[in-house]
């Protein structure tokens, strides 16, 4: 099983590899003993995050979540980045390919699904719903610094 490549730390930043997108499939998320999801992988762990969660899945040709799922509080971005599926959320069907991208509050029940003829890969994005305001838009600070690269 693939496993995420840690490939710089320190005290302000965490950086990982989890490598091709091709390759999502050689992961395997396993939720106890009985349920596996390949070519799932979450990547918060590894990062060290402390505000979010991400996961990237690819979906093959006729495969899809097989589950509906909600949450209790956090909002999710779903951002399809290669191939063709379809996303359910409250019943609605959306078509999706590369390029969308669905918000879903923590009370839609979702799923998606590959019906397509190629990989689907998907990145999803979880935070706490309710949790940025118009006023953490100037939370960034410009240095008056040159940036170096050498």
């Amino acid at each position: 099983m693939k496993q995420i490549e840690k490939i710089a730390t320190a005290e302000n930043f965490t950086a990982v590899n989890i490598g091709n997108l091709s390759e999502l499939g050689e992961y395997v998320l396993q939720f106890g003993p009985e349920i596996k999801i390949p070519g799932k992988i979450f990547g918060g762990t590894a990062l060290q995050t402390t505000g979010g969660e991400f996961s990237f899945q690819l979906f093959q040709p006729g495969t899809e979540t097989g589950f509906l799922h909600s949450h209790k509080k956090h909002e999710e971005l779903y951002f399809f980045l290669a191939g063709n599926g379809e996303f359910q959320v409250d019943g609605e069907i959306i078509p999706v390919k590369e390029g969308t991208v669905v918000r879903v509050a923590p009370e839609g029940i979702r799923a998606v699904r590959n019906n397509g003829d190629t990989p689907l890969i998907m990145l999803c994005v979880q935070y706490l719903a309710d949790s940025f305001s118009t006023q953490d838009t100037l939370d960034g600070v410009i240095l008056n610094t040159p940036v170096k690269w050498e």
